[in-house]
């Protein structure tokens, strides 16, 4: 694991910017995985920025997001298709025939599963992942006790993961119960991994999941065993 230690949220985004760029610059079709959130929307920003100026076309980009709820529609404004176009996809030159998300409304769950993960596989290896990491130590929507080797699922949201998004909602009533979500072995597939941690609520987790065991109860601690781990975070952790 690399640890990149940074002053403040724009210096996280920047970082985090420069190595989208660099991935989309030298690759002729450049995979990407990127996640929802409030931590990715100033990296989305930059994004749009750099696209407006010229520095980066996201023409040849293939993009797969993490997780995407069951039950909502791209209209809804708390479905991350909706977040994703909202933020970044209707700002850049992306084909959006091109930019993949789990459909939460599938009639059979199942094999939306299957299929986004034959999608993941026919478009190869993701360069690089975009991963934040929850307060119980999820990645995507993974929750403690999901199996490493799990591929694309329907997962049962945590009350954590609930009361935690239930900010973007009118009521915690009305965050999804449900959600699908690559699963940890797919996440573990991508070539590089760079996970986004911003905030001294999130220290405990971090220093978890960088030093405490590999252990399915803290799902990020998986990722010290990748080769091209890259965290950059506010948080002091030795």
């Amino acid at each position: 694991m690399e640890m990149i230690k940074v002053k403040n949220y724009e210096q996280l985004s920047e970082r985090a910017t420069n190595i989208i760029l660099e991935t989309v610059n030298n690759n002729e079709e450049p995979v990407l995985g990127l996640a929802t959130g409030a931590t990715p929307e100033k990296l989305y920003e930059n994004l749009i920025e750099k696209n407006k100026n010229g520095e980066v076309t996201f023409k040849n980009v293939t993009t797969f997001n993490l997780d995407e709820y069951v039950g909502l529609s791209g209209e809804d404004e708390n479905s991350y298709r909706y977040f994703m176009n909202k933020n970044l996809f209707d700002h850049i030159d992306i084909q959006k025939d091109k930019t993949f998300i789990p459909n939460g409304l599938a009639e059979n769950l199942e094999l939306e599963c299957e299929a986004y993960e034959k999608l993941i596989k026919s478009h190869g290896k993701i360069n690089v992942q975009i991963l934040g990491l929850g307060l119980n130590g999820h990645i995507g929507f993974n929750e403690p006790g999901t199996p490493f080797d799990k591929r694309t699922h329907i997962v049962e949201l945590d009350d954590v993961t609930r009361s935690a998004n239930a900010r973007f909602f009118e009521r915690l009533e009305d965050v999804p119960t449900q959600a699908l979500t690559m699963g940890i072995g797919t996440i573990m597939e991508a070539e590089k991994i760079i996970l986004l941690v911003q905030g001294e609520k999130k220290s405990a987790i971090l220093h978890e999941v960088v030093h405490g065991p590999v252990t399915e109860n803290v799902p990020a601690s998986i990722l010290q065993n990748h080769p091209n781990v890259t965290i950059i975070t506010d948080i002091d952790i030795k």
